[in-house]
């Protein structure tokens, strides 16, 4: 068996968020790359089912589309574990063209499970890989927040509303997974990042494929009000800040 993990590069929580280009474009100098947290916690789920199942499951290839700046994030991928990296040659535009990309990466592979993580911290599109499974002709199952092995079954559950929904699922398909499918990102030790760099990263070339929609400007939030401290015991100012400054009661 072997499994895919669609991977993208998203900006540390820590990155001071600028704009370029009259706010039309995001700032990515002084960027710290990480990867997208969902993707992250499919990548662990895929890594622990291959050492639970070494005899089922052969190789774990994660792929992403970028620049040569989303290298140290599939560096850092094949040091947590993974065998091999995939980078599509192409800027990411939006959801569609990201997931025609990486359509050729599955359609060539023979890959037996696809995760994709349900979102991106970046911009929230949450629609690569519902869209890549309809690309692919491929059956998909999106909140997956658990995934497990069973012989040739492969047994999934997701949240619904007042529960969880277990279901069984036939290879090859596209699970698009959330938080619970994995507890704990994995941590690269130093041997791997060491291996990680004689693990294979291979380069393709992208299709043609536009984007469908544009970016036509970003604006920050509105700096948020100076604090204001209240005495202890001083209720009756809290709440009339709070009901005539806040309008919060």
């Amino acid at each position: 068996m072997n499994i895919l993990v669609c991977i993208s590069s998203v900006p540390e929580t820590t990155t001071k968020i600028r704009f370029t280009d009259e706010n039309k474009a995001f700032d990515t100098s002084e960027v710290k790359w990480i990867i997208n947290p969902w993707d992250e916690l499919a990548l662990t789920r895929a890594l622990e089912l291959k050492e639970q199942y070494p005899d089922q499951v052969q190789e774990i290839t994660v792929a992403t589309v970028g620049g040569q700046w989303t290298e140290q994030v599939i560096r850092k991928a094949l040091a947590i574990g993974a065998d091999k990296g995939l980078r599509v040659d192409t800027e990411p535009k939006d959801a569609w063209q990201t997931a025609s990309q990486l359509l050729p990466v599955v359609q060539n592979g023979n890959y037996d499970i696809v995760m994709a993580g349900i979102d991106s911290s970046d911009y929230n599109g949450m629609a690569v890989g519902n869209m890549l499974a309809e690309m692919a002709e491929l059956p998909s199952i999106a909140a997956v927040s658990y995934l497990d092995l069973d012989g040739d079954k492969i047994t999934v559950k997701r949240e619904v509303a007042g529960g969880k929904e277990t279901m069984e699922a036939k290879n090859p398909f596209v699970a698009i997974v959330q938080k619970g499918i994995a507890i704990e990102p994995k941590i690269a030790g130093m041997r791997g990042v060491m291996n990680a760099r004689r693990k294979p990263l291979e380069v393709l070339e992208p299709v043609n494929a536009e984007a469908m929609t544009e970016f036509l400007s970003f604006e920050l939030p509105e700096p948020k009000g100076d604090c204001i401290m209240i005495e202890p015991g001083n209720e009756s100012e809290l709440f009339d800040k709070l009901a005539n400054e806040a309008n919060a009661l």
